[in-house]
């Protein structure tokens, strides 16, 4: 028995939950790009240090006898399926759509968005995925799901042209000066929202027309929703149906404030239902009396207030 499993089974259930972050790092094209995308994945890997998250890169340095095709595949089997927290997957690099099929191009065979979709199936855990590559839209319908988030660069398979969105996220995704809602943590919403006004900005200094137009979507529909369909983290806009975009993507945050830290599993479960009700509530305004609204947004609101007065113990 190696000193690792006799370590585990020592521990068995004192083993601490904690989130991953698998930074998959493609095939860069040119020296130029190289650098670039193992400078974003440096930066993943500065918020997963800060997070106390276990962290893998995918895709630097010499290939391995297993291929990074293989090497991703790998780590998305050993990831814990029953984790309760966030399995953070972030694609660096470049994509191509042939109008069928969209793909993350590796060094050596690419993946496509239909075969990650296979290997997400057995993972309960929540999930986000971003994708940071040129024609990363499809990725969108492919991966949506129940209590997944799936950010692109891009909108469709056609937006084909090098994507920056990556390089303003990795930078957004640790920094609080992007805290919208003011927790003092930035979540992913946050950090969306952040790096698609910075692409909008970068296009309009250079007076280009924009090639890429960020999607995220947590609902599980498969359309995604665009940054200003946002004011804050708050969905101004909707889909025909009603449906929005947001509220997950909202609860998770990579690097997290102190007073997220003392909170406990069931702490969180008990504040995110409540947060829900909240935003249900706010959808529903024009609808309802007045009086009514405010009467049930006050019971809700002092019911939060009340679960931060007295955290459990963190896990």
């Amino acid at each position: 028995m190696t000193l690792l499993l006799a370590t585990l089974l020592l521990l068995g259930s004192d083993v601490p939950d904690r989130q991953t972050v698998i930074a998959v790092v493609g095939a860069p094209g040119t020296d130029e790009y190289g650098r670039q995308f193992e400078e974003w994945s440096a930066r993943w890997q500065t918020a997963a240090t800060q997070a106390d998250a276990a962290f893998v890169c995918i895709g630097t340095g010499k290939p391995d006898e297993a291929s990074d095709r293989e090497r991703l595949h790998q780590e998305l089997e050993q990831a814990a399926s029953d984790s309760t927290e966030p399995l953070w997957l972030v694609l660096i690099g470049h994509g191509t759509f042939d109008g069928s099929a969209a793909k993350f191009n590796l060094r050596g065979a690419d993946v496509t968005a239909a075969e990650l979709s296979d290997w997400l199936q057995r993972l309960h855990r929540p999930v986000a995925v971003i994708n940071c590559a040129s024609a990363s839209g499809p990725f969108v319908n492919q991966l949506a799901g129940t209590n997944r988030v799936i950010v692109t660069s891009t909108k469709s398979g056609f937006e084909h042209n090098y994507a920056r969105f990556g390089d303003f996220l990795s930078q957004a995704i640790g920094d609080v000066s992007f805290d919208l809602d003011k927790d003092e943590q930035i979540s992913l919403l946050e950090a969306f929202i952040a790096a698609s006004n910075r692409v909008e900005e970068f296009y309009a200094q250079e007076g280009r027309l924009a090639t890429e137009h960020a999607l995220l979507d947590d609902n599980g529909d498969g359309r995604g929703t665009p940054a200003n369909w946002f004011r804050g983290v708050r969905a101004v806009k909707s889909a025909k149906d009603g449906a929005v975009d947001g509220q997950l993507a909202n609860r998770i945050s990579l690097v997290r404030s102190d007073q997220e830290r003392q909170l406990s599993a069931e702490r969180k479960t008990e504040r995110d239902a409540l947060e829900s009700r909240i935003e249900e509530l706010r959808r529903q305004k024009s609808m309802l009396p007045v009086e009514a609204y405010y009467s049930q947004l006050e019971l809700l609101l002092t019911a939060l207030a009340h679960l931060y007065e007295s955290p459990l113990p963190a896990n």
